[in-house]
């Protein structure tokens, strides 16, 4: 059942009476744009804040949704390295959005290419991973395995290990001190590190997905290395970084962030034997205190780790469409939940469905706040600039603190 279908008679009255009014205005949504941003700037800054005005809305139209909108053929790979192409597309597709959500939603400033630092080599090229695109134009980057047996994954931990000896030397490219003073000089900050592939998705790149899982049962002493491994490489990188920009432990910028899909592979016994001991570690370090960013994003269905995670004290997370507000709450008192619209309703444009999964995630959010309501995982290509202001709309109506 659609989720108008399950929807409160109540709910159903209001999803119909907000769809009549917009058909009749022309099939725009009825929503004043100027006070409808002003008050999402006020939401934005803390949507757990007592005297916001109404939920505020992630499910702002990105990139990816170009396409469909300017009737284009869906070409990734160009839109990443044309930019001629990407800016005229993002162009164009800022003239529509100005017009019916009232902002230009994508950047239109080209890249300067004198405040481009260096490549530095990445947490998949310490575990020997080649960063291949495949798909051709609709394609994306993909990490092949590292290593396919219970003996190469030991010899490649053995290499990874060696390599954490001297990180900096292997991730710094030869023009790195001299790139830096002159990126520094133009005013440019170092990149830090605080986001990466979680643990588990990186394993099973590494690994594969059968592989890393089988080897919980067959070899669990190398399954819990594996982890281990990861987590100080991934704090050895950082720290990196970290005295590259000219921070000490003590004053290094806090926060850090997960994606982590493949999670869901994992039971609660795996989970806590790899993944949790990772959590722990870096969090320690970046996120020790109750007010750091903690955010986990996992677009599949986390139902059976939500304890875990809770125990992390998390402060943001983006789980799948299968979880509800309510369960996530539970779980996660003090995150900011981005969710919890199911991303095809949206780019499906199911009208209807998607006013009723926002009056049924604000119903649940409501007391308690902390909702940024957006899709439970990607906004994807076919999401419409009309959707988006029926949202808007929804959020102006119903969504009002």
């Amino acid at each position: 059942m659609s989720a108008y279908e399950m929807a409160s008679k109540e709910h159903r009255r209001m999803v119909d009476a907000l769809l009549a009014d917009t058909k009749e205005n022309d099939g725009l949504a009825p929503v004043d744009i100027d006070r409808f941003w002003a008050d999402q700037k006020i939401a934005k800054r803390d949507p757990f804040g007592a005297n916001i005005p109404q939920v505020p809305l992630g499910a702002i139209c990105t990139w990816e949704c170009v396409f469909d909108e300017l009737e284009e053929l869906q070409d990734w790979r160009r839109y990443r390295f044309d930019e001629e192409w990407t800016l005229d597309l993002k162009r164009r597709y800022n003239d529509l959005s100005e017009k019916i959500v009232g902002r230009r939603l994508l950047n239109e400033t080209p890249a300067d290419p004198q405040r481009v630092w260096p490549e530095v080599k990445g947490l998949h090229d310490i575990f020997e991973a080649e960063n291949v695109w495949e798909g051709g134009s609709t394609g994306s980057w993909w990490l092949h395995q590292a290593a396919n047996t219970p003996e190469e994954l030991t010899a490649l931990l053995d290499r990874v290990e060696k390599r954490l000896e001297n990180l900096r030397e292997f991730m710094l490219p030869e023009t790195w001190d001299s790139e830096k003073r002159r990126l520094v000089d133009l005013g440019c900050k170092v990149p830090l590190y605080r986001g990466q592939r979680g643990p588990c998705t990186f394993a099973t790149s590494i690994f594969g997905a059968e592989n890393l899982l089988l080897l919980f049962f067959d070899d669990p002493d190398l399954f819990m290395r594996f982890g281990d491994v990861i987590g100080r490489a991934i704090l050895a990188r950082a720290k990196v970084l970290d005295e590259e920009g000219g921070f000490t432990a003590d004053k290094a910028p806090r926060g850090w962030s997960w994606a982590d899909d493949n999670s869901c592979l994992f039971n609660v016994e795996m989970y806590e034997a790899f993944a949790m001991p990772v959590h722990r570690a870096v969090f320690a370090r970046y996120a020790p205190d109750a007010k750091d960013w903690r955010y986990q994003h996992s677009d599949s269905n986390m139902a059976h780790l939500l304890p875990q995670l809770g125990s992390l004290n998390l402060s943001g997370t983006n789980f799948g469409p299968t979880l509800t507000v309510s369960e996530i709450r539970e779980h996660c008192p003090n995150a900011v939940i981005d969710g919890q619209l199911a991303p095809f309703t949206y780019s499906r444009n199911e009208e209807a469905n998607m006013v009723a999964e926002f009056l049924r995630d604000f119903d649940q959010a409501k007391e308690k706040r902390g909702l940024n309501f957006t899709t439970a995982g990607s906004i994807n290509n076919g999401t419409r600039l009309m959707g988006m202001r029926l949202l808007m709309a929804a959020i102006q109506r119903y969504g009002r603190y």
